[in-house]
């Protein structure tokens, strides 16, 4: 017990706190960038539809790390791109929390879009009439009515961007790197501290994120019951 308290006492915690703020500045922009894309795409036809959303969810389906390839061949200070940002608006991407953000998000988003976008079409389209039969703007019925009434799935589809952004490791190691204090988030941490053979450490963040995994999953329990509490039970 008394090593334990040792090992929590010399504990680096900058890791968990990277972790929590890539997860919710990720999970912000994942929020918004889904629900918006979600809500586009409903008006537009199927075929293109389905073009735009197989390129939207290919991140959730690709190996992280090929996610973080590409972000690295944009973002890169040798490539057109990441050499434009530094020089004309002094922002670096590579090895930077901002390259941990980006690499979050782009990996938390499908989740996010997915959730969002089942959960609009689930809305009764009376709700949509009825709204425009009191003379509603488009805009209006949408953060009055729709999401209101898609809350549930929205919700569920946040927790789980956020869920995915504090675990992401492949993406976020090839753009951002593993510079302690800096990017160095608890995936990192506990691939590190393996390879060194410290799995007293390792164990120690484990846990960590298994706790955070399970209040993540209580949480989307407890939507899913509300969302459902008016069923009958048979």
């Amino acid at each position: 017990m008394e090593d334990l308290l040792n090992l929590l006492s010399s504990l680096d915690w900058s890791p968990l706190f990277i972790s929590l703020k890539t997860g919710v500045v990720a999970t912000v922009f994942s929020f918004f960038l889904g629900i918006f894309t979600a809500a586009k795409l409903l008006h537009t036809r199927p075929r293109v539809r389905a073009v735009i959303d197989g390129f939207l969810t290919l991140p959730m389906i690709l190996p992280p790390t090929v996610a973080g390839f590409f972000l690295l061949l944009i973002f890169s200070l040798r490539r057109p791109f990441g050499s434009f940002l530094y020089d004309t608006f002094d922002i670096k991407v590579v090895q930077s929390w901002l390259g941990c953000i980006l690499a979050a998000t782009v990996i938390s988003f499908p989740l996010m879009y997915r959730n969002a976008r089942a959960a609009f079409e689930q809305v009764d389209i009376n709700l949509i009439y009825a709204g425009r039969t009191l003379g509603m703007s488009e805009t209006r019925i949408f953060w009055r009515v729709v999401l209101p009434a898609a809350g549930p799935g929205v919700a569920s589809g946040t927790i789980l961007a956020f869920a995915r952004a504090l675990g992401e490791y492949g993406a976020t190691s090839m753009l951002a790197g593993n510079i302690p204090g800096k990017t160095a988030t608890i995936s990192q941490r506990i691939a590190m501290v393996i390879q060194d053979g410290d799995y007293a450490t390792a164990g120690i963040w484990v846990t960590i994120i298994i706790i955070i995994s399970f209040v993540i999953i209580v949480l989307m329990n407890l939507l899913a019951g509300r969302s459902q509490h008016n069923i009958r039970t048979w």
